[in-house]
């Protein structure tokens, strides 16, 4: 009976192997070969960036004059004051003062309807004057001051659509250098999609599209009432194999600062992966399947080894995996700003693909109420 669950078990092993295989070579070595451009483009497209903010006055005063002061020719802010409490309305007039290209649309709290980002960021689009909408959040800084130009300057040929990449800033402790590794390997998955052709979502936090785009194809309409999903839903819904392009530069990517605590970060997953569901059927069965496959990966590996199946085979095929994770990875990781984790991916790989099971099925049953 034991040689039967030995083989059972190697053979989930070799199927998983070989999936995972796939995802590495098939997907992710198309970021990995992925030249960025480094010489500075001449761009003069008009743009509105839009921020929507709910008592972010801390956050105003620090990162919103690095959003002000971008090197670039024709731009406007446009910031959404929902609902806040605190003295960000304050703060956003002094530097409406300063700043003529400085928007405010303020949204007051209404006892019977209550509102939401999606809302809030709707309420920017329209206002926005220009075609070519750059979308951040409060507590985000750009790299440098050539963020609005890099983004903007993979408007061409038929892209409507820019996803950028959003880094959190190191900081001791195990979960930052968990939430960063996790940030890395998300966006290699969803920017080599989108190098394929198949995009099927982008962050927030560093996102562009136009106009155009927003209302021809009704906004947030289908999925105004779920709270998250301002940004992965409607990138899921609206990208085709050609309207979307990347911008990975180092001068393009916006930084923030991850959680700080467990709790809070558990918030914020639960939040995100409660719209995973809501994919097309296809980006759900792609991303479910790199889930499963990488867990059964490391389950099927312990259990061939605990029940003494060949331990030296077992671990000639997680070294291969690795070595192959190890080549392709240290060039992702390097475009991404995460050089100093590639010697983590031996532990948080394991990590990685438990916390994204244990997320999809709270996900699944998941219903958000509030963003912030």
């Amino acid at each position: 009976m034991e040689i039967y669950i030995q083989l059972s078990l190697f053979v989930i092993f070799q199927i998983c192997f070989i999936l995972q295989l796939y995802y590495l070579i098939a997907n992710h070595k198309r970021l990995a070969n992925y030249k960025v451009d480094e010489v500075l483009p001449q761009v003069h497209i008009p743009v509105s960036v839009i921020i929507a903010a709910r008592n972010e006055y801390e956050n105003l005063r620090q990162n919103l004059p690095l959003i002000l002061e971008q090197q670039y020719p024709d731009f406007e802010v446009v910031v959404v004051n929902d609902c806040s409490y605190d003295q960000s309305e304050i703060i956003l007039e002094e530097y409406a003062k300063e700043h003529s290209n400085l928007k405010i649309v303020t949204i007051t709290e209404h006892e019977r309807f209550k509102t939401g980002k999606k809302f809030a960021l709707t309420l920017g689009i329209k206002a926005a004057k220009n075609e070519h909408l750059l979308f951040t959040d409060a507590d985000c800084q750009p790299a440098s001051v050539n963020w609005i130009t890099r983004m903007a300057a993979k408007f061409t040929g038929n892209a409507h659509i820019v996803l950028g990449y959003s880094p959190y800033i190191k900081t001791a402790g195990f979960l930052n250098n968990f939430i960063r590794f996790e940030t890395v390997k998300t966006a290699i998955s969803y920017l080599s999609a989108a190098l394929k052709g198949d995009a099927y979502m982008g962050i927030g936090r560093n996102l562009s599209y136009t106009k155009t785009l927003f209302f021809a194809n009704k906004g947030f309409a289908s999925h105004m009432h779920v709270m998250s999903g301002d940004d992965d839903l409607f990138v899921n819904q609206n990208a085709t194999h050609d309207n979307v392009a990347i911008e990975i530069h180092p001068e393009a990517h916006m930084w923030s600062d991850s959680k700080e605590g467990f709790g809070a970060y558990y918030k914020q997953k639960k939040r995100h992966m409660g719209v995973g569901k809501l994919y097309k059927n296809n980006h759900r069965r792609f991303l479910s399947i790199d889930a499963i496959s990488g867990f059964f990966f490391y389950i099927t590996l312990i259990l061939c080894l605990v029940f003494k199946f060949d331990p030296m085979l077992m671990l000639g095929f997680f070294a291969l995996r690795l070595i192959l994770q190890g080549w392709l990875y240290s060039k992702n990781f390097k475009k991404l700003r995460g050089a100093d984790l590639i010697w983590w991916l031996p532990f948080f790989d394991l990590i990685y693909y438990l916390y994204l099971n244990i997320f999809g099925l709270i996900g699944t049953f998941t219903k958000t109420t509030k963003w912030k």
